[in-house]
């Protein structure tokens, strides 16, 4: 498999996460009636339970890849997918549905973990951040169609089709997938499977101070991101009265965050992981404090262009940071690849959905919880960057 092929492959396997969520997003209210929710913000839990279940499936996947190969968990990753496309169609209650979510959250943290360890098993450091950046390039073209490709199928059919449009997709991708990549992990670096084998890993990256505290900055990173990504609809549609332009505004801010991408697959070269981390870390958290204060001396709702343009600062900020804190937190650990893996995104999603639910939860019909989130977020992010390079600070200065 040539390298673009390469890249466009793991783009598209991981930007199933992606999908599975915002394709979702214009459904929300028509689930939310169907279904009977008690409260306005209940019905984010439909995105909520599926990214929790996407965190704590990740811990199973990476082990195993370690010891059977990078192919298998895949396949089975994606049955259970498939299996919790078919409870969602068929239930007819948020309780079914939510279980639904669970497992294709659990399903679909497969190829998201395990192709972090396919990448790993070719590439490392700068060129693996690399790597990740054109993937993440790729990857967002997803989000910036997909509410688009929701709301169409809506305007046909109903909600339900939405799950069935991601069976069919699943089974394509699954095929491409299956033909056309090799097994990356050789029998001769295999290990043996064993409880005890995948808690010394564990251990290991716990007790590796630059894995730890990149594995902590990610989680704090997307605490907001996923506050947004669950309350993104009511705040366009209810906040703003915008439910139809929803889509195009999802898409334009989806559409910075790929641009930076691009952008930082050539930066990193020149002024390395580290300094584009913490740059981005300090902008992020600087431009959001500022506005914070800004909202609450208006003591009113800001206007969607102000809003907008804060967005297409910060997701930027974010870009630069996602492949990077990543690739930073993996770079000792590439004798462990897939429990490296595993427990890096583990814990990451552990930090974030907890927070990002707290985020999304305080909605109250403005952007104040959300801009407060990525403030305080934003500095956690620097605070654990700055601990983890601890021996070594000069790299804040460029």
């Amino acid at each position: 498999m040539g390298f673009l092929e390469f890249v466009t492959l793991t783009a598209v396997m991981q930007s199933m996460t992606a999908l599975t969520i915002d394709a979702m997003l214009p459904a929300l209210p028509e689930i939310g009636r169907d279904l009977s929710t008690s409260h306005p913000n209940d019905v984010q839990l439909v995105i909520l339970i599926m990214l929790l279940g996407f965190g704590l499936g990740q811990i199973l996947y990476g082990p195993v890849s370690d010891s059977i190969g990078r192919k298998p968990p895949i396949y089975v990753g994606f049955a259970i997918y498939v299996l919790g496309g078919l409870v969602c169609i068929f239930s007819q209650t948020l309780f079914i549905m939510l279980c639904g979510r669970f497992l294709q959250g659990v399903g679909i943290a497969s190829p998201r973990i395990v192709m972090n360890a396919v990448i790993r098993d070719r590439f490392k450091g700068a060129e693996m951040a690399r790597v990740m950046s054109f993937v993440m390039a790729v990857f967002i073209l997803i989000p910036v169609i997909a509410p688009s490709i929701g709301q169409l199928i809506l305007i046909f059919f109903n909600w339900q089709a939405i799950f069935w449009m991601f069976l069919l997709f699943s089974v394509l991708v699954l095929t491409w997938f299956s033909i056309r990549l090799p097994e990356t992990l050789l029998p001769l670096n295999r290990k043996v499977f064993s409880l005890h084998i995948t808690l010394e890993g564990v251990v290991e990256v716990i007790r590796t101070r630059t894995a730890l505290g990149y594995t902590l900055a990610t989680g704090f990173l997307f605490s907001p991101f996923v506050g947004y990504l669950s309350s993104a609809q009511q705040i366009f549609a209810d906040g703003y009265g915008k439910k139809d332009e929803f889509p195009l505004l999802f898409a334009s801010l989806a559409l910075t965050f790929g641009v930076a991408s691009l952008v930082n697959a050539r930066l990193v070269y020149r002024f390395g992981l580290r300094k584009l981390c913490f740059a981005s870390a300090a902008v992020i958290t600087g431009l959001s404090t500022i506005f914070l204060f800004g909202i609450l001396w208006m003591e009113k709702m800001p206007s969607l262009w102000l809003f907008m343009a804060f967005m297409m600062v910060v997701f930027p900020g974010i870009a630069f940071l996602f492949g990077n804190l990543n690739a930073l937190a993996m770079e000792p650990l590439g004798h462990i690849a897939g429990v490296g893996a595993a427990v890096i995104g583990s814990l990451s999603s552990l930090i974030s959905i907890p927070l990002g639910i707290v985020i999304a939860r305080a909605f109250n019909g403005t952007v104040l919880p959300l801009v407060t989130g990525f403030a305080i977020c934003g500095l956690a992010v620097l605070f654990s960057i700055i601990w983890a390079e601890k021996t070594s600070l000069s790299f804040y200065r460029f």
